[in-house]
């Protein structure tokens, strides 16, 4: 049996190593051990979401595990084949859905017939992409690679009661395709929604008004969204850019004591950055289009900046893929090539 050795302190030294590592060992069929777990945090091991992650791909793949415990800074997954099903997951609290989702949906995609997910935890949270997210721009992204996937928000989940309820449909994948994206092309739209829960609706009328003035977003591309539904109070405001060949999307959470100003302005600071940049991905992006991109065997992109997020992403997929990552300056930012050895 072959075994991949990866060391969790690298790079980044976060919980996409292990996230990574898990779709490609499902994928690739070969066996994986994991030292030093998030090594670069301030509290190092398995933390809920990450064991809810394993457990998992576990079931999605019959897989063979120790070291799935909270806190363990040690892991080894040997997979067995993947199996297309209904599977749910409860993360016990508002740790990120998507996250999951991400671990999951590659492998799923490989199965043999169609898959439903549905996941409770937080849908929209601090430092992870929202659901938001994945269901406005990741997906679509996806889908033009051959890789389709619908998502369905049911309920919103914030921090920190979480209790979000999202349900995906994976359709087997047929035949990856290339995606690449050197530029973003012409700008269609600036919108925003504010999604409130519990909390005041001036909250986010002065959110959004922020948004109107700063990214001169026409009114009718404004709205309130009540999701008073969520387990406990909340907010989040996102910001969507239309562009041609992609969409960017931008979340900025609202909590207890945030004012609303501040909450706008932090999306609003993202979504100029990026209108300021040449690049066609911004850099969270960048890194979840990494490895489908390496799947598929081809693909390439422009971003504005080399993460330590996108290199240590680049370092796991080495590991198990027989491909090529070539990252290099251009006048846009940074372009990166992948493609198949």
């Amino acid at each position: 049996m072959q075994w991949i050795e990866i060391d969790g302190s690298k790079g980044e030294g976060g919980g996409q190593i292990l996230r990574s590592g898990l779709s490609l060992s499902m994928i690739t069929g070969k066996a994986v051990s994991f030292t030093h777990i998030r090594a670069g945090r301030s509290k190092p091991g398995i933390m809920r979401q990450h064991l809810t992650a394993i457990l998992a791909a576990q079931q999605v793949c019959a897989a063979q595990v120790s070291g799935a415990t909270l806190n363990s800074t040690e892991l080894t997954f040997i997979p067995g084949q993947i199996k297309s099903g209904d599977y749910q997951f409860d993360l016990g609290g508002a740790g990120s859905c998507a996250l999951v989702l991400q671990t999951l949906l590659p492998a799923l995609w490989s199965a043999n017939g169609e898959s439903r997910v549905k996941l409770i935890g937080g849908t929209h949270n601090p430092m992870a992409p929202s659901a938001s997210f994945l269901q406005q721009v990741w997906l679509p992204l996806m889908a033009k690679m051959g890789a389709k996937a619908t998502l369905v928000v049911h309920r919103c989940g914030f921090y920190p009661a979480g209790g979000g309820e999202v349900e995906v449909t994976i359709d087997p994948v047929k035949q990856w395709q290339a995606l690449h994206l050197p530029q973003r092309g012409k700008l269609i739209d600036i919108g925003a929604q504010s999604l409130i829960a519990g909390v005041p609706e001036s909250v986010a009328f002065r959110e959004l008004n922020i948004v109107k003035q700063q990214l001169k977003a026409d009114e009718s591309m404004l709205c309130s969204v009540d999701v008073s539904s969520a387990r406990c109070a909340g907010n989040a405001l996102l910001v969507k850019l239309q562009f041609e060949h992609l969409t960017e999307l931008f979340c900025a959470i609202g909590t207890k004591g945030k004012a609303a100003a501040k909450v706008a302005q932090e999306a609003c600071d993202e979504a100029q950055v990026y209108l300021k940049s040449a690049a066609a991905v911004g850099e969270y992006l960048a890194d979840q289009l990494l490895l489908p991109m390496a799947i598929a065997g081809e693909g390439s992109f422009t971003t504005p900046v080399i993460t330590d997020h996108l290199s240590t992403n680049a370092f796991v997929i080495g590991q198990f893929l027989n491909c090529r990552i070539d990252i290099q300056s251009v006048h846009q930012g940074i372009e990166v090539n992948i493609q198949r050895q």
